[in-house]
């Protein structure tokens, strides 16, 4: 077990498995493993069962001949974006594919999403989010709005850190919009998330001025420069991507 994978993966995992959205029902357990920085095999156990996010992780050890899908470079391969996802392509990710969403998918819409591997895709959380979660199509519907929506909480994003409150996070953040029918980002705006629960998060010492990475609301890290820009540019990717196709 590679202690400070399991511990990034449950930072980002913590948020949807808090809103019972995936993983197992054991979002308190998940939580003190990380606000305490205590891993252990329990923690692995518990993460292991993430049946969105744990795939990927394997698909990008595996790639790249790492023994262990929680260290942490493919942990945040994953969430953020690193030189890892570029070893990832052709069959393997295809098989991945086929065999998690094949069957849940017409025929038609499976081709459509493997086309997406020809066109420069990578197990990237926000691939997932831009490409798979909505499902071949639904923002073509009535329901576009709400689609943006979740997409927008669910896609890991970052904010700049304009107040420190009890509990809070003040943050300047660029939300997803549809622009000529297309996913952009949109001029910043000040929005408030979480940060802690009952005293306890997991960027308890952030100040004003920086950056940290959201996931649902909730605030998950401190982003580095290095980071900031990875994410940037992987958001941008994935966008790109799926406008091809909206």
């Amino acid at each position: 077990m590679t202690a400070t994978g399991a511990l990034l993966f449950g930072r980002y995992a913590f948020p949807p498995n808090r809103l019972g959205y995936c993983g197992p029902d054991d979002n308190q357990a998940l939580f003190q493993y990380v606000a305490d920085k205590s891993p252990d095999k329990g923690l692995v156990e518990l993460e292991r069962r993430f049946e969105g996010a744990y795939p990927y992780l394997a698909l990008i050890a595996q790639a790249n001949a790492i023994a262990d899908p929680f260290d942490d470079r493919v942990v945040e391969a994953y969430w953020i974006g690193n030189d890892l996802l570029e070893q990832v392509r052709g069959d393997g990710f295809y098989e991945s594919l086929r065999e998690r969403f094949g069957p849940r998918m017409a025929p038609n819409e499976f081709k459509w999403l493997a086309s997406k591997l020809e066109l420069g895709a990578r197990p990237h959380h926000n691939f997932h989010v831009f490409d798979i979660y909505v499902r071949a199509g639904l923002m073509r519907d009535e329901r576009a709005s709400i689609a943006l929506e979740t997409m927008d909480s669910c896609r890991v994003s970052w904010g700049r850190v304009v107040e420190v409150a009890a509990d809070e996070l003040i943050v300047d953040r660029s939300p997803l919009v549809l622009k000529d029918g297309k996913l952009a980002l949109g001029e910043g705006q000040t929005a408030t998330i979480l940060r802690q629960l009952d005293g306890k998060g997991f960027v308890d010492d952030v100040k004003a001025g920086q950056h940290v990475s959201i996931h649902w609301s909730w605030a998950c890290d401190v982003l580095t420069d290095s980071a900031l820009a990875r994410l940037r540019e992987a958001t941008r990717r994935y966008m790109t991507l799926a406008n091809q196709t909206i």
